[in-house]
């Protein structure tokens, strides 16, 4: 027997289904699958190169029929685009360049028709440089009340030359920016763990914990379904801003807990947030980017009076290992367990190199990396990996484009790179826009169906047979492998939500699990192994040969069967 996939197409739910679906699913979070739109790099309805709400509307049918549960969007808030919008200066505006709030709620609605969830991104760990609080920070003065919502402070030395610390940003340099005081001398320094343009609030300060409760309870009676909370882990910050004594903090993050990061003060305001969230019907969510130093510590975050989800990013780091994937899924399992909390697994967003060149390349790299590696090879691993992913309990995450097996964009122009990380020494790596390329629909086209102007970063030639056009019935292709794999997990009763595998006895490099009747195989090693044939094959990311009541699986392939 020779198979790749043997899923019957499932109907298209009518309207009417859709919503019942929708508005009926209790817990559907806990074995959702959640789609990462990244809006300007979505689709493009009004042909100016730049991806808006209006093209994500229009495409909303193909991910209801991709399977996924929800949409997470991220911001498209009114920003000065100083960070592709992470640095916001309106929470309740819509950003030109993405459309208007009749768009936002045209989408919230069609999302909703479709039976498709709508999840929108939250910034409350820094504004805009240009949000209304701090240009009036900065107007006036030392002194200001609207200083005292961000984090001022005097610099050190004779003449306040120096920094109030030694922090350092994310993206590279201090973590300080000394401003002009209005009377034109150097003044006050104010803290961004990011970008200048992106000051810190001090969540000390009542009024900015007032505005984030009335920001929530806006998009909340929008229609949303809940919120991607970024930077979930910066909010509080050590009492006094202490020193932390290292020129090589980049190095400690997701180590160490830091004085600027995962403060025990967090949990206080999540708890404040989800009293409101519990107010409003059909079990809206929280989800954290909460990078830490452990599993565990993330586990403090989706406590049941807190938040809903957290990414598990010690996931999204392992190696193609099967003994290093095994580690951290029982780890994740065994964190998550006594907060009665799902796992989340996730193997690309719009920070990381994409996984399909990730795994081309070797381990130990990190999660931003500058060298194509084996396209052939990273494909292969990529699609194993995703129907591992897939088959553990828990909700998983998908980033656009990854259904159709695209790569990072690792020979980008340097005149064209627009990662603010880039163009700060000693910082993140800066290659983030490798993963944020506009995505193809068609094989043709000034940018392969993303709209009818070219598109705000340059794509491959390649692309074009990468497309959704080009996959779109093609039996083996990446995208009618993520399509069956969905419809599967819907289908199988033990598929999704749980909180353990029964690990079963495996050949070295190779992961298999049991969940009822249900049974995932991962050969990560380099080599074709002989395993039991564990019943009928429901789908596979390669070619699986069964022999006298074994299976050949190949190297790096993953398979499902069932003993039903």
């Amino acid at each position: 027997m020779s198979q790749q996939h043997s899923a019957a197409p499932a109907p298209t739910p009518t309207s009417a289904s859709a919503v019942a679906t929708v508005a009926k699913r209790r817990d559907w979070w806990r074995d959702a699958v959640i789609y990462q739109v990244y809006p300007r790099s979505f689709a493009d309805s009004n042909g100016d190169g730049m991806g808006d709400l209006e093209g994500v509307r229009s495409r909303l049918p193909y991910l209801r029929d991709l399977g996924v549960d929800a949409v997470w969007l991220s911001p498209f808030y009114a920003s000065p685009q100083a960070d592709a919008g992470y640095d916001v200066a309106d929470y309740r505006a819509v950003d030109p360049m993405f459309g208007n709030l009749l768009d936002a709620d045209a989408l919230i609605r069609d999302a909703r028709e479709l039976g498709l969830r709508i999840i929108v991104d939250l910034v409350p760990n820094h504004s805009s440089d240009q949000h209304e609080w701090f240009k009036r920070a900065l107007a006036d003065g030392p002194g200001s009340p609207l200083r005292e919502r961000y984090h001022f402070r005097p610099g050190k030395g004779d003449n306040g030359e120096l920094p109030p610390n030694d922090w350092e940003s994310i993206f590279g340099g201090p973590a300080w920016t000394r401003v002009t005081e209005p009377d034109g001398t150097p003044g006050e320094w104010y803290l961004h763990l990011f970008a200048p343009e992106q000051p810190d609030f001090n969540w000390e300060h009542p009024a900015v914990g007032d505005e984030f409760r009335s920001i929530l309870r806006f998009w909340l009676d929008m229609g949303v379904d809940g919120f991607r909370i970024d930077v979930a882990h910066g909010l509080v910050k050590a009492h006094g801003l202490p020193d932390l004594g290292s020129h090589e903090q980049l190095r400690l993050l997701g180590n160490d807990v830091m004085p600027f990061f995962d403060q025990d003060g967090v949990h206080d305001i999540y708890r404040q947030w989800r009293l409101i969230l519990d107010e409003y019907s059909g079990e809206r969510i929280f989800v954290a980017e909460a990078w830490t130093p452990t599993v565990e510590r993330t586990a403090n975050y989706v406590r049941p009076d807190e938040l809903h989800q957290a990414f598990n990013f010690q996931y999204l780091g392992t190696a193609w290992d099967a003994e290093e994937l095994r580690a951290v899924v029982d780890r994740t399992l065994e964190a998550m367990r006594p907060v009665n909390a799902p796992a989340t697994w996730v193997l690309s967003n719009h920070d990381v190199t994409r996984h399909a060149t990730r795994f081309a390349n070797p381990a130990g790299l990190g999660t931003q990396i500058r060298t194509a590696g084996d396209r052939d090879l990273g494909l292969r691993r990529a699609r194993a990996a995703t129907l591992l992913m897939l088959a553990l309990p828990g909700s998983a995450y998908v980033y656009q484009g990854e259904e159709l097996g695209l790569p990072d964009v690792v020979d980008l122009p340097d005149e064209v790179r627009q990662d603010p990380a880039y163009f700060r020494g000693a910082g993140q790596d800066g290659f983030r826009d490798g993963c944020r390329v506009p995505i193809p629909w068609t094989r043709e086209g000034s940018s392969y169906g993303f709209g009818d102007g070219g598109s705000w970063l340059p794509q491959p030639a390649s692309w074009a047979e990468l497309s959704v056009e080009a996959q779109d019935g093609v039996e083996g292709s990446t995208l009618e492998l993520y399509r069956a794999a969905l419809r599967l997990r819907r289908s199988q009763p033990d598929l999704g939500a749980g909180d353990a595998v029964e690990w079963l006895k495996a050949p070295e490099g190779v992961l298999a699990f049991r969940r009822g009747e249900f049974v995932c195989v991962a050969n990560t090693s380099g080599e074709s192994a002989r395993i039991p044939a564990y019943g009928r094959v429901l789908l596979a990311s390669g070619e699986v040969a069964e022999v006298d009541g074994e299976a050949k699986l190949p190297a790096d392939t993953t398979v499902w069967f069932t003993t039903a």
